[in-house]
């Protein structure tokens, strides 16, 4: 057999998250509880968003986004582990694996690149207030999403087509719970510098420079902030950036930990492991409450959409 064809009809096994089969149903019922909690979180932001009229500024218009992202990106990972644990069946088909992939990185990068852009928002509102809605109008804020889409998909692709090229000889488990570029490349059979290289140049692009930028708008925004004579608007500009810079330290955080951090490989596994289920399943399962917990105009659109008609008698 061709070796570059055993890669398309091999099936893979994956780790998982524990080798002991007693805790399994531990490990089924937090996912379960954790994606049920993420995926209603984050579809009714959107949801509150899109239906409610106060909602339609460029702040609330990106975070939809980032919420729909982040529905998308649970998504992508945890209904197969919960698969994989309640059937007792780790693989995954070459297909599938591939799929995975490529959305995994498509909606990963796409909260990068949104933080990135809603940092930018922050940044114009607070330092330039008079040309916000220029800046930030909605010819603007819809190409600034739609470029986010773009990147994240031509980087998705790129990567998943080189991991595509490889071949995987030796039935090796996949470490961890899902297909992600690292793992993969460790049970490959093939010579993977190619690969290695694009995740680094390109991987750490995508990471670092928007963090970057991040880190550079809430400078000029602490700046502004400082400036400002009046403690009630000093206030205000630090309460509506809380929530973001909160999401942004806590996702990039686990991402730079897990993927730009060398570590020891007596222990790296399991402080690896932890920092990927922050990133894919902790941080889009707090996101919501994050966004919604000191935002009374989040609050009262999650009320009316949850409440609907009672609520909206009640304020008349």
């Amino acid at each position: 057999m061709d070796e570059g064809n055993q890669s398309h009809l091999y099936e893979f096994i994956l780790q998982g998250l524990s080798e002991q089969s007693a805790h399994q149903w531990i490990w089924f019922t937090l996912f379960f509880w954790l994606y049920l909690v993420a995926l209603t979180g984050n579809l009714l932001i959107s949801m509150a968003i899109l239906l409610d009229g106060h909602l339609h500024k460029p702040m609330y218009f990106f975070l939809a986004h980032l919420s729909l992202a982040d529905a998308c990106f649970v998504s992508t990972t945890v209904p197969n582990l919960l698969v994989n644990i309640g059937t007792h069946d780790r693989s995954i088909s070459y297909p599938r694996c591939m799929t995975q992939l490529y959305f995994f990185l498509t909606f990963g990068d796409l909260d990068i690149f949104l933080l990135a852009v809603m940092a930018y928002d922050r940044y114009v509102a607070i330092c330039y207030p008079l040309h916000y809605a220029t800046a930030l109008g909605p010819t603007h804020c819809a190409f600034l999403v739609v470029i986010c889409w773009l990147l994240t998909s031509l980087v998705a692709i790129t990567h998943t087509l080189l991991t595509a090229r490889l071949s995987f000889c030796t039935p090796k488990p996949i470490p961890g719970f899902f297909c992600d570029l690292g793992p993969l490349m460790q049970v490959s059979c093939s010579d993977t510098q190619a690969n290695m290289l694009v995740l680094l140049t390109l991987g750490g692009a995508v990471i670092l420079i928007p963090f970057i930028l991040i880190l550079v708008s809430y400078t000029h925004i602490a700046l502004a902030i400082f400036r400002t004579p009046s403690a009630q608007g000093r206030h205000k500009a630090f309460s509506t950036c809380g929530s973001h810079l909160t999401v942004v330290f806590l996702f990039f955080g686990t991402v730079i930990r897990a993927y730009l951090c060398p570590t020891d490989p007596g222990s790296a596994a399991a402080g690896d492991t932890v920092a990927i289920v922050m990133y894919t399943v902790i941080t889009p399962t707090v996101n919501p409450f994050i966004y919604s917990l000191r935002n009374r105009d989040m609050q009262t659109a999650l009320a009316r959409l949850i409440l609907g008609k009672t609520l909206r008698r009640k304020a008349r």
